[in-house]
């Protein structure tokens, strides 16, 4: 199974070109979309499950084609957007036997076998009796997640779904993603560079609508090898290095860690780092600011 999409592209009416000429292969497993707030992920999300038309290109997923048959898609698709309500005096447990029902799964006894082993994957059986109004921020995600997860979805839609948890509850949901991508498609989309070096096993960074770079974390660090060096300088030295390509700075114990992105040595006192995903991202994200 895979996800195709071919020459994407989007504008909306303010004129803002949300998508622009998006092409990706997406197999099974986790597939990291990131870029900072405005890139076009969630255009992109909400392109793939069907909630708005694109202007031009095309998505297959399988022997799927997704802009002809919108419902064959929704059939198959499990989606959690970056921000989702519910219904804060119904217990899980009823919710998710309404969802069913929703999409679909009308005998009694399949539906109560769905919605129970959902609530034992997503940890939420002790607490499936409580109303959701009562979850923690962690406790709505993976309620989330279980919805998305009936009917068994050949693809899987996740969009910022770690903002705002605590470390415990996104390693728990780290977790359950990972099991999740064992079966089916999962695209997450994030702009946290941790969560998808951890996760996942190919990665699309996104900036104005285009994409920049796609690949495995491992060959996409491999890509900027002896690129990336590093200097401490006092704070006030700052300017007498903007005619370098600075990725980034950051203040430790009163001080700047000045990273520059260059061929060779830029200066003296500069030295060659060994780069990491976030750094890719600095540089991507600056170059196309």
């Amino acid at each position: 199974m895979e996800l195709i999409i071919k020459n994407l592209s989007k504008t909306y009416p303010n004129g803002v070109k949300a998508l622009q000429d998006i092409n990706l292969a997406v197999g099974t497993g986790m597939f990291g979309l990131v870029g900072p707030n405005g890139a076009g992920k969630s255009s992109l999300m909400r392109t793939l499950a069907t909630l708005q038309e694109a202007d031009s290109g095309s998505i297959t997923l399988g022997d799927i084609e997704v802009f002809q048959n919108k419902q064959a898609l929704r059939s198959v698709l499990g989606y959690l957007p970056q921000e989702f309500g519910v219904y804060p005096k119904i217990s899980a447990e009823q919710m998710l036997h309404h969802l069913a029902s929703l999409k679909g799964i009308t005998h009694s006894g399949e539906r109560k076998e769905q919605v129970e082993a959902l609530l034992h994957k997503t940890n939420l059986w002790e607490t499936r009796k409580r109303q959701l109004g009562t979850y923690s921020g962690g406790m709505k995600q993976r309620f989330g997640i279980a919805q998305a997860l009936l009917g068994s979805p050949r693809l899987v839609i996740v969009d910022e779904p770690t903002a705002g948890l605590d470390p415990t509850e996104r390693n728990r949901f780290h977790n359950l993603l990972c099991e999740i991508g064992e079966e089916v498609i999962v695209i997450l989309s994030t702009h946290i560079i941790e969560d998808v070096q951890s996760l996942c096993n190919r990665v699309a960074f996104i900036q104005k609508g285009k994409v920049l770079e796609v690949g495995t974390p491992d060959e996409l660090v491999q890509n900027i090898a002896g690129k990336v060096w590093r200097r401490t300088i006092e704070r006030n030295q700052l300017a007498e290095f903007s005619h370098l390509k600075i990725i980034s700075t950051h203040l430790k114990s009163g001080k700047l860690d000045v990273l520059v992105w260059a061929d060779q040595q830029p200066e003296t006192g500069f030295n060659l780092v060994n780069p990491d995903l976030e750094n890719l991202y600095f540089a991507l994200m600056g170059q196309n600011a």
